[in-house]
């Protein structure tokens, strides 16, 4: 039997933080594991798992409860108890860097000042985990930035949100089948794959 992959949704747990830009990929993965038809969410590996099977592929969806800079501990227990290697992981998170609702995704790199990331690559032994990178934009100065990414998004944002969560769990195919270019294609509101390079 194939290993499962790791979808791991960064957030910070508790509903006074459901709607704050940092939790987009809470977000994410609880839109596809809605779509998809996952089992019901579960506690284990200091998190919510949930459990589907997506164009073929096992998937196993994450949310971390620790606070976003410990995400690693419960992200390396799911990886320790399915002996996955870290090629198996995908995480789906918050980037600063990218214009609100734009997607890319990269495979290993630094972590640009994010906690979850820094977690992660600490607890589970490098950075060649995959990450799929949620646009939430950039406020424009650093003195601006914690206030930005803790803050909610506002009600005008849910025009392009809500329609990018429906498109991350409608090509989710193209993404467990390693498929990049295509998916980036489909997320990114039809966006010419040519024009959706890896990093």
């Amino acid at each position: 039997m194939s290993l499962p992959q790791l979808w791991v949704g960064l957030g910070n747990p508790g509903p006074e933080h459901a709607r704050n830009r940092h939790n987009i990929g809470f977000m994410a993965i609880e839109r596809i594991a809605s779509r998809r038809g996952f089992s019901p969410w579960r506690r284990r590996f200091r998190g919510l798992v949930a459990e589907g099977t997506i164009a073929a592929h096992r998937i196993l969806a994450l949310e971390p409860q620790t606070w976003m800079n410990a995400s690693g501990e419960s992200v390396r227990a799911a990886m320790a108890f399915h002996k996955l290697p870290l090629e198996h992981v995908v995480v789906f998170h918050d980037e600063l860097d990218l214009a609100p609702g734009r997607v890319r995704v990269k495979r290993g790199g630094g972590t640009a000042g994010h906690n979850g990331l820094r977690s992660i690559t600490r607890f589970c032994g490098g950075a060649e985990f995959w990450r799929v990178r949620l646009g939430i934009g950039h406020p424009g100065h650093k003195d601006k930035v914690v206030g930005h990414v803790l803050g909610d998004f506002p009600k005008a944002d849910s025009a392009w949100l809500d329609p990018l969560l429906d498109r991350l769990a409608e090509a989710a195919p193209l993404l467990a089948e390693g498929r990049v270019e295509p998916f980036l294609a489909a997320v990114n509101a039809g966006e010419p794959a040519s024009r959706a390079p890896l990093a």
